[in-house]
């Protein structure tokens, strides 16, 4: 660099150096009206290029699912990060892999745009740019020259998804997967035939970004992500979710006669959306989606549920489950299990101890004299988990939830454990494929089982057993029961992981109401038998005198008690309440 300072030179060999500097600095950006601009970080952009500072900081692999509202920007942030990466170091390779021909055509162009408007100074000998491959190489054919400038020896490649050997026969220390969820063909399969050539290194990059396209891959993907993510788990892939209202342009001028809806106003609420938004939001309905609010919420979600729930399938009210979603995941809660004694004939010494990993979610402890009910669904029938809620008959709130696949002994152990500790609840457990739950708990002593009739197969007379037994009648009835609940008190329910597998519970074309292809419905299930047995549980409060109404006197009743010996009074106070209505 002869032409430069030596603190010119420090400073340039910086922002070649920094990420950010580099972007902002050098790299131009074709805008929607054809004019070329210095790429600036919108908001969007600057929270996903937190989050890769953020893994880069920690040691890991950088490793981003991102799930968005449409034209956020990511793509041209992604591909700035993997152009900066490639265009500054060498032997670096890079892919970029699109799901369809055209787009990758874009995005090949993009890299294009980025490389033929550098500074001369900052800008790479190439020794190619066709075919969606650009190589950052001495394109000179005289060896001496090649060795004396060797170049970076560095390329892009810009694929179509689908495609034979995607990413195979070749090592990439930086990806690029756009709209993965809209990818022809076997997308796991493409997808782990890249990540084979990727090195387990701090050094590397891949950005897997998409928007929603319904319940396949690229859901399974985020899911696990959010659970290991929220498990504590940093070396995974770290999901980023980006909502519309994140956009800063997503908004229009709000007309003089503008009245939000009672769900604007909900929605208002929740996101703290202003009415500028809200007006773009209805705007967007109407003219770029068909008048479809399902469309909308896939193209423009306001959280992941949105982005993935099944239209139209749901037996649920799905926009009221996915508004008590986003509360329950703000909420406090408490992950842990049971520590306990047990001699083969009964438990004892339990207490209850907080692990992150636990398969216990406290939601809110128990309260001396509340009444609780615990209902329970076991394995069976494909299922492979246990599950157990409980609830607070007083109040009629979800306070814990058991999710587990340990064996059936282990699981009527932490529901035994679960019953004493929230004041001796009455417990039913689901007893279709499995009496040893119940039977079980009889055994080791827990007394207060739900019992059910059943006609005696000899004498045709009722006789009780335990647990609950679903069937083709109590099925539909304790799922019609869940439903009605839902609709009228979804503030009860504040399990996040529950709340989830309602989203994912529709009717099939049978017109049986069950779990969506490849889903569970252990926990739907087991809220809804604790939902249903709580009529065979008290409601009040233990030591608690009961509650009597608080009247407004009548004109008869005024002279009754202006009538009556100061014994009399004290009687009617009794039985009215001491309200006088003045």
């Amino acid at each position: 660099m002869p032409s430069l300072t030596s603190n010119q030179q420090q400073q340039l060999r910086r922002k070649l150096a920094n990420c950010r500097e580099y972007c902002e600095s050098f790299l131009r950006i074709r805008t929607k009206d054809g004019k070329l601009e210095r790429l600036r970080f919108n908001a969007p952009q600057e929270k996903l290029y937190r989050a890769i500072q953020e893994q880069a900081q920690l040691g890991v692999p950088i490793r981003i699912i991102i799930l968005k509202a449409r034209q956020l920007g990511f793509s041209t942030m992604a591909g700035a990060v993997i152009f900066q990466r490639t265009a500054t170091r060498p032997d670096t390779e890079s892919l970029v892999v699109a799901h369809k021909a055209d787009a990758t055509a874009n995005l090949f162009g993009m890299y294009r745009t980025y490389y033929e408007q550098l500074p001369k100074l900052v800008q790479p000998m190439r020794k190619a740019a066709n075919g969606q491959e650009m190589i950052l190489d001495n394109p000179s054919r005289d060896p001496e020259d090649r060795r004396k400038h060797p170049g970076l020896r560095s390329r892009i490649r810009c694929a179509t998804a689908g495609g034979q050997g995607v990413g195979r026969s070749f090592t990439v220390q930086n990806v690029h997967m756009s709209e993965y969820a809209f990818w022809p063909g076997d997308k796991n399969l493409t997808f782990a035939g890249i990540m084979q050539a990727v090195p387990d290194n701090p050094g590397t990059i891949v950005i897997i970004e998409s928007t929603a396209n319904g319940f396949d891959d690229f859901k399974d993907k985020w899911d696990d992500s959010v659970a290991a993510w929220d498990k504590g788990e940093r070396d995974g892939f770290r999901p980023i979710f980006f909502a519309w209202f994140e956009n800063p342009q997503y908004r229009r001028q709000v007309p003089p006669d503008f009245q939000p809806t009672a769900e604007e106003l909900e929605l208002m609420s929740a996101y703290g959306l202003d009415l500028e938004q809200v007006c773009w939001r209805r705007w967007c309905i109407r003219n770029n989606c068909g008048g479809s609010l399902d469309l909308f919420h896939q193209e423009y979600p306001s959280t992941p549920d949105e982005a993935f729930v099944a239209s139209g399938a749901c037996i649920f009210d799905t926009a009221k489950l996915i508004l008590q979603r986003t509360r329950a995941r703000k909420l406090e809660r408490k992950a842990g299990s049971f520590t306990y004694t047990y001699n083969e004939l009964t438990v004892t010494s339990w207490d209850f101890r907080p692990d992150p990993r636990g398969q216990i979610v406290i939601l809110k402890p128990p309260e001396e004299g509340h009444p609780y009910v615990i209902g329970g669904d076991t394995s069976g029938e494909g299922s492979d988990y246990f599950a157990a809620h409980v609830i607070d008959n007083h109040t009629g709130e979800l306070v814990a939830v058991l999710h587990q696949q340990n064996g059936e002994g282990e699981y009527v152990r932490q529901v035994l454990c679960l019953g004493k500790w929230y004041n001796n609840a009455l417990i039913g457990i689901e007893s279709n494929f499995s009496t040893f739950a119940n039977n079980e708990l009889n055994r080791l002593g827990y007394t207060k089982l739900y019992l059910r009739e059943v006609p005696d197969v000899y004498t045709g007379q009722k006789k009780k057993a335990f647990g609950f037994r679903t069937d083709t009648i109590t099925r539909p009835l304790i799922l019609s029961e869940l439903v009605e609940l839902m609709d009228q008190h979804p503030e009860v329910c504040t399990d996040y992981e529950t709340l989830g597998e309602m989203l994912t519970f529709v009717r099939k074309d049978t017109g049986k109401a069950e779990a969506q292809e490849g889903k569970h419905d252990d926990l739907v299930m087991s809220y809804a038998i604790a939902n249903h047995i709580r009529s065979a549980q008290t409601t009040a409060i233990k030591g608690k005198p009961p509650e009597r109404l608080q009247l407004e006197w009548t004109p008869d009743m005024r002279q009754d008690y202006a009538r009556a010996t100061p014994e009399e009074r004290q009687l009617l106070l009794q039985i009215w309440g001491a309200k006088t209505g003045g």
